[in-house]
């Protein structure tokens, strides 16, 4: 009986112990995964895929709002995984890289590349190097409308240019009948909504226009909108909500902003279909890209009056900006853990889902070796 008393008594101890080497596991595993404020996650720590790599603070970021909803999904991922708390505002690509230049952000987003005097300002803050780009989400600019009765719109770039220059100003015009036989177009006025921000957006839209129209769109091109008329609202977000409240309006805006009520035109652009936009048209269109930056810079040439079949000719590449030498040492490991996900087979493998379109794997393969130089 006593033998008996004594196993028990050291089954219990044993069964007692066992429990506590759990809970101990378990509280060591929500320090490393939830950590905030100045904790940091060890070089080892993943998650999944995700690298912290001493990732530590708080970073703050702004620019392109064409690739927020890429942001906002990395962002989730990659602080639940490194306990680093991000800030992107998304208040487009102008007042990104006017922040970065001044050197209030750990990075910039930017739907065109930096311009050389961009470049030149970045210097006084990147100490010993510059400001450069990287390409790292890519997608389709749908031209988005709201005209009850019509689900399938096709149009071409001289008409989209006659549109937004306010020279078709009705929805039943002939050069739109032409295009759609078929659809029952209405006699009514055409609403046209474009940036009033300095937009990334705008510049890759209107370089779309002058590469594919240039006899009906005479207009420089940049991110500040030049085209007289039409109406003007802040951000994708803010031209995506005026067109989905407003019948018989039409915008451009990212295809990740095409939601009920909106749909998207599908364009005519001398291929054998007229073709919609999509992570994949967006793709064949990316891939016929060239890198045209030089050094660590890997800003890319889109080839915008595309005829291939089902290549969408409006596409952009939203870049993230940062210094490729002279990183402020205490955001350093945090950016270079955040831009190596994102990068990551992991992280582009996020983009299709969103309506985005991933970086082909020839640049993307060198976006990964950039990061991984950042100092």
């Amino acid at each position: 009986m006593k033998l008996q008393r004594m196993n028990r008594r050291a089954l219990a101890l044993g069964a007692l112990a066992a429990s506590g080497a759990l809970v101990l596991t378990a509280c060591g595993s929500d320090d490393t995964s939830s950590s905030s404020g100045g904790s940091s996650a060890s070089a080892s720590t993943q998650a999944g895929s995700i690298k912290c790599d001493n990732a530590k603070g708080q970073l703050l970021a702004d620019g392109s709002s064409a690739q927020k909803n890429a942001i906002d999904a990395w962002v989730a991922n990659f602080s639940k995984a490194c306990g680093v708390q991000i800030n992107y505002k998304g208040g487009g690509s102008g007042a990104g890289v006017t922040s970065f230049t001044q050197g209030q952000l750990a990075f910039a987003g930017s739907d065109s590349a930096l311009k050389p005097e961009e470049v030149t300002a970045s210097k006084k803050v990147c100490t010993g190097g510059q400001g450069i780009d990287l390409p790292m989400v890519g997608g389709p600019i749908a031209v988005g409308y709201n005209l009850s009765g019509v689900s399938n719109l096709v149009l071409d770039a001289p008409t989209l240019a006659k549109i937004f220059n306010s020279e078709i100003t009705k929805w039943n015009d002939p050069a739109i009948k032409k295009l759609n036989p078929s659809a029952k177009l209405p006699d009514l006025k055409i609403q046209a909504f474009h940036r009033s921000d300095e937009s990334g957006t705008t510049d890759n839209f209107t370089k779309y226009l002058k590469a594919a129209a240039p006899n009906d769109w005479k207009y420089s091109g940049g991110k500040a909108w030049q085209a007289k008329g039409g109406q003007a609202a802040a951000q994708s977000s803010g031209v995506a909500a005026q067109v989905k409240q407003t019948n018989g309006s039409i915008g451009y805006f990212e295809l990740s902003y095409v939601a009920e009520g909106v749909n998207a035109v599908s364009i005519n652009t001398g291929a054998s279909a007229p073709v919609a936009p999509s992570s994949d048209s967006a793709s064949k269109a990316i891939a016929d890209a060239k890198v045209i930056g030089t050094g660590q810079d890997l800003s890319l040439q889109l080839n915008y009056n595309t005829k291939a079949d089902g290549a969408y000719p409006i596409t952009l590449v939203t870049y993230e900006i940062v210094c490729d030498k002279g990183n402020k040492a205490d955001t350093l490991p945090a950016t270079k853990a955040f831009l190596g996900y994102i990068s990551s087979e992991e992280g582009q493998g996020v983009l299709s889902g969103l309506k985005y379109a991933p970086i082909p794997a020839d640049i993307i393969a060198k976006v990964r070796t950039t990061v991984a130089g950042l100092s």
